[in-house]
């Protein structure tokens, strides 16, 4: 059976922190495992994918390494599948380096993308900014709701559970598209460019002209129709970014 464990148990501030990575390329899988736990990370590797599901539920990982082409799984379905159950930061690497397997993997609901091959200290420097965008969107105080939820009319946005709900729908996004939102309604009315949301969204690890955040857009868009009646509330504004509307469209 093609399954590979390791746990290197170094805790920092009393967290143990792991990552699951998925992954056929075994020198590869070496290089990463020697190099992460340097970091104090526990590492859980699978030369295979149709293992990923029992190791998230046994071992509960902050972040997913996902390789898109796998012997036995296609990595964009795997995630898919991921994305059903869990809401996890997932990371994607792939030898291809195409636009479109980045589009898809985004699409899809990965949380960053990676191609071969890529220098390791890279890797580490988007996983972290992956977990900061995650933490960042999961911080919740003791006091008011209102402290940590923002609503506009029917709208509301959740910051702990890092959801959209109207009424009763609730439907949960991805870290990046949590914050491209909450960005968004907090600067309701107002025009924020692809650079100023990209900045909320992925930090500095982003370059500016990275057109992903049209994807993110769009994912949030179809997510907006499945809560609301009326979705048009993020409006395109050419050649000048996107705004979320307070108030439903007429």
């Amino acid at each position: 059976m093609h399954i590979r464990w390791l746990t290197h148990y170094i805790v920092k501030a009393g967290v143990q922190m792991k990552v699951l990575i998925v992954d056929d390329d075994e020198k590869l899988q070496n290089l990463l495992k020697k190099y992460l736990s340097g970091y104090g990370w526990a590492v859980i590797s699978l030369l295979e994918g149709k293992r990923t599901l029992d190791a998230i539920k046994e071992h509960s990982p902050h972040i997913v390494i996902l390789d898109i082409m796998l012997p036995d799984r296609d990595g964009l379905r795997l995630l898919t599948t991921i994305r059903r159950q869990y809401t996890l930061p997932v990371l994607m690497l792939t030898a291809r380096g195409e636009d479109a397997d980045r589009i898809v993997g985004l699409e899809l609901g990965a949380d960053d993308y990676l191609p071969k091959p890529f220098n390791p200290r890279e890797l580490v420097a988007r996983m972290k900014a992956v977990l900061r965008r995650q933490n960042a969107g999961s911080q919740v105080t003791n006091e008011d709701a209102s402290e940590h939820t923002i609503t506009h009319r029917e709208l509301v946005l959740y910051r702990a559970r890092q959801t959209i709900s109207r009424g009763e729908k609730e439907i949960e996004l991805s870290t990046t598209e949590f914050k491209i939102m909450e960005a968004l309604m907090i600067s309701a009315d107002v025009v924020l460019s692809r650079d100023q949301l990209m900045q909320s969204a992925r930090g500095r690890d982003m370059a500016a002209f990275d057109r992903s955040i049209d994807v993110h857009i769009s994912r949030l868009r179809a997510k907006l129709e499945a809560v609301s009646d009326n979705p048009d509330r993020t409006r395109t504004m050419w050649g000048s970014g996107y705004m979320f509307l307070k108030k439903q469209c007429e």
